[in-house]
């Protein structure tokens, strides 16, 4: 894409607007090709008034936190929407029912909810992404999933349309969600109920201790690359290969939990991704079991190039 092509002169977003911009920078492996154009709206109303003057062939590309996520050493044609920070605000609608927009933490979703002594999202404490990325893959962790709490969504098609969409025109399954086409979250209401021992922040206390425990700590990973299979444990099985600690060029099998994969020594994502289909081939060839990546692998091949770009 022509970084100066026509539309351009029809945007005027308040906004962050970078051209060439390196993905490396916005993904939780740390690693990715660059983006040719990446947007930051101000708010809402700001990513509407930008959406109603891009062309529709443009491709446009979500990013919440950038984990879940391998963005290829080739980058991203078109325009990537980063709906944080700009897209963060929070608010209480009555006792039990807060409305957020896609950019919110799970964290902050979680931390908020025990502040008011409400029960049953204390599990997205310990999942490192944004509201609009749990509702698109219905993130869930410990037995609970963020589609077990929405009561309805607001969501935007790529001319800047609003719509605000019920519960029932949704159908949630593992790590997935199906409804209407052409369209993305901006927000979200979730309801849940009143805790019977109002020991929410002990429990995300728990859940982060739990998951401090369990799995690799201050390191690049991405989450869990794999999806678990029904009734097994995708690490269990890749631990049962024997790949724990498995190094591929810059990037291993993480010696403390098998589903995850470390970015440790300045790996491409061309490494991560030999590593994840070679892990596919051993654990099938071993056991029999096609493990479905959980993580999201998006962009073209090619040669890493971190070419900065500048700035509108």
């Amino acid at each position: 894409m022509n970084a100066q092509s026509d539309w351009n002169a029809d945007l005027e977003a308040r906004g962050v607007v970078r051209y060439r911009e390196p993905m490396s920078r916005h993904s939780s492996w740390r690693c990715g090709g660059v983006a040719d154009r990446y947007f930051e709206p101000a708010d809402v109303k700001d990513l509407i008034e930008f959406l109603s003057v891009v062309p529709d062939s443009e491709p446009i590309f979500w990013l919440g936190l950038g984990s879940n996520l391998l963005i290829r050493d080739g980058g991203l044609r078109g325009t990537v929407i980063a709906t944080t920070p700009g897209l963060g605000r929070l608010r209480w609608l009555d006792g039990n029912r807060l409305y957020a927009e896609c950019g919110v933490t799970c964290a902050r979703l979680a931390r908020a909810a025990a502040a008011k002594n409400l029960a049953g999202i204390e599990f997205l404490a310990g999942i490192p992404g944004t509201l609009g990325g749990a509702l698109a893959m219905n993130a869930g962790a410990l037995g609970g999933e963020v589609w077990d709490y929405v009561e309805s969504v607001e969501t935007v098609d790529r001319q800047g349309r609003v719509r605000h969409r019920a519960r029932d025109e949704y159908q949630p399954d593992y790590r997935e969600i199906r409804g209407p086409e052409g369209e993305w979250f901006v927000g979200g209401i979730l309801r849940m109920t009143r805790s019977a021992d109002g020991r929410g922040t002990d429990k995300i206390k728990a859940v982060l201790a739990q998951r401090s425990a369990t799995q690799p700590a201050g390191k690049a990973t991405c989450g869990s690359v794999f999806k678990n299979p029904p009734g097994d444990f995708a690490g269990r099985l890749i631990e049962q290969c024997g790949l724990k600690g498995y190094r591929l060029g810059g990037c291993s099998i993480s010696s403390v939990h098998a589903n995850f994969v470390e970015n440790d020594h300045g790996a491409s994502a061309e490494d991560l991704e030999k590593l994840i289909v070679f892990v596919q081939a051993k654990v099938e060839a071993t056991t029999g079991v096609r493990l479905e990546p959980e993580v999201r692998i998006v962009g073209l091949p090619g040669e890493r190039n971190t070419q900065e770009g500048g700035e509108e």
